[in-house]
């Protein structure tokens, strides 16, 4: 398993455009291979926002990030501050269980 995360930045006031963003994207990544999940994310006073998510495969992974790029250009591209930011991490599960609860 693989996650993808990408964060852009529309700079200070823009919240409602990185909404629009994110309601335009959401449904799109549904159709895709290997898709299996995100969390959108966005700060207001910065105007940042992004995606993780996470795919099957790394090739998945990976072509979900040149498949959305002419849709990202295409619905923000003139209001993006700069290049977006992508990275794609390979899951890593510990190998004991991190969230037990204490013994009392």
């Amino acid at each position: 398993m693989y996650t993808r995360l990408i964060l852009v930045n529309f700079g200070p006031g823009a919240h409602s455009t990185g909404e629009m963003v994110i309601d335009t994207f959401a449904p799109i990544y549904k159709t895709m291979r290997g898709f299996k999940g995100a969390t959108f994310f966005a700060n207001p006073d910065t105007g940042e926002c992004g995606a993780l998510s996470l795919w099957e495969t790394k090739q998945d992974a990976e072509t979900a990030t040149v498949s959305l790029w002419p849709k990202l250009q295409e619905v923000a591209g003139g209001m993006l501050k700069g290049p977006p930011m992508v990275r794609t991490f390979e899951i890593y599960e510990p190998k004991a269980q991190v969230y037990e609860e204490e013994e009392q």
